[in-house]
């Protein structure tokens, strides 16, 4: 799915730039310490200073290319730096050099000439997102602002991870089609096959670069929604790229708010990552040894389907996509078509979506 040509807001690989993406929990990120992950096809450090200042930078040290992730922190001059475990380099937090150890008076070097990649980093709501700009030497602020799910609570209640082997656009694709619920997910408490299929009427509407369902009440043979919320429940799904996918379900006195990641790892590693909160709602609390087990079903549910996947695509690389189900997937392409256009302009993104009625049987 991906286009071959490099492109304005796109890397060759098919992934959306200038755009911020889902890095760590809060809670994974200690004081004092840092590590290496792969974004996007490159290695990324991401720490915390002892301080608590998280940071992201290049997890390549520009000298022998000893990734910096496997150093230390140390303070220098005063000011928190990561000092490479080769030649002891240190870089601070903004990427720049600020000690070279086997210089001596006369050298000619100046160590803050050298320097590496350091990304914008946002942390909110017990997550950590980094900003990966089209150009890697650009140090202009970001074109879009963090990523904004309203009003919820400060902490997840949980969170479950899962890396697909599959390319960013096909587990997306995969995680946004409804039709595929009663067959894959049909356990007795979700979706039982006895519910039967119904037909569904949805208003989709353009939201900030993505879409929304309008709030509807859930579907009706949603068991678990009705056993925890009662039968006066409203729920809006939402979908917004690079790829943030959430799904708010309340009543006038509880909430519960799914958020789904995706962050791509290579070209066919794609980590998803579901982050979970409520509030007010206590029998959620005493159901969480429950719930946590549940998600990760879903999760490997979806990844095997992944993997059967992968073994069409072998021999054959087009999809059939068909309306009403497969509309959702068509606009996720045309919003990367239109993100694309308006980096390349240099122009402000302009939503192409058009609300629209979609009705499916599932």
């Amino acid at each position: 799915m991906a286009d071959a040509a490099a492109t304005s807001g796109q890397t060759p690989e098919g992934w959306l730039t200038d755009s911020w993406y889902f890095i760590s929990t809060t809670k994974d990120l200690k004081a004092g310490e840092q590590r290496r992950e792969i974004l996007l096809g490159q290695p990324i450090m991401i720490g915390r200073t002892k301080t608590g200042e998280a940071f992201a930078m290049r997890d390549i040290c520009p000298h022998r290319l000893v990734p910096l992730s496997a150093g230390q922190q140390v303070d220098t001059d005063g000011e928190p730096t990561v000092q490479c475990p080769y030649h002891g380099w240190r870089f601070g937090t903004d990427g720049v050099c600020k000690h070279m150890p086997s210089l001596v008076d006369g050298d000619p070097y100046d160590p803050s000439k050298v320097k590496v990649r350091s990304y914008p980093i946002h942390e909110a709501k017990g997550m950590v997102f980094v900003y990966i700009s089209d150009n890697p030497r650009s140090t202009e602020p970001p074109v879009v602002p963090p990523p904004d799910f309203g009003d919820i609570p400060d902490k997840p209640r949980f969170v479950v991870s899962e890396i697909f082997n599959a390319h960013m656009d096909d587990a997306v694709v995969g995680l946004m089609d409804p039709a595929h619920v009663p067959f894959v997910h049909n356990q007795w408490w979700w979706r039982p096959p006895s519910a039967g299929f119904k037909v569904k009427e949805k208003q989709f509407v353009p939201k900030t670069r993505g879409w929304a369902i309008e709030r509807h009440q859930p579907s009706g043979n949603s068991l678990a929604y009705k056993a925890l919320f009662g039968g006066k429940v409203s729920t809006e799904i939402a979908f917004q790229i690079p790829g943030f996918r959430w799904e708010i379900v309340e009543n006038d006195k509880a909430t519960l708010f799914t958020l789904t990641c995706l962050t791509p790892i290579e070209e066919k590693q794609t980590r998803i990552t579901q982050v979970t909160y409520w509030a007010n709602a206590p029998l959620l609390s005493v159901m969480k040894p429950i719930l946590i087990p549940a998600a990760r079903m879903f999760l490997n549910q979806d990844g095997d389907m992944v993997n059967l996947q992968n073994e069409g695509m072998k021999y054959q690389k087009n999809m059939m996509w068909i309306d009403d189900i497969d509309v959702q997937a068509k606009w996720y392409q045309v919003l990367k078509r239109a993100w694309v256009k308006a980096r390349t302009e240099n122009a402000e993104f302009e939503n192409p979506i058009e609300p629209r009625v979609l009705r499916w049987r599932s």
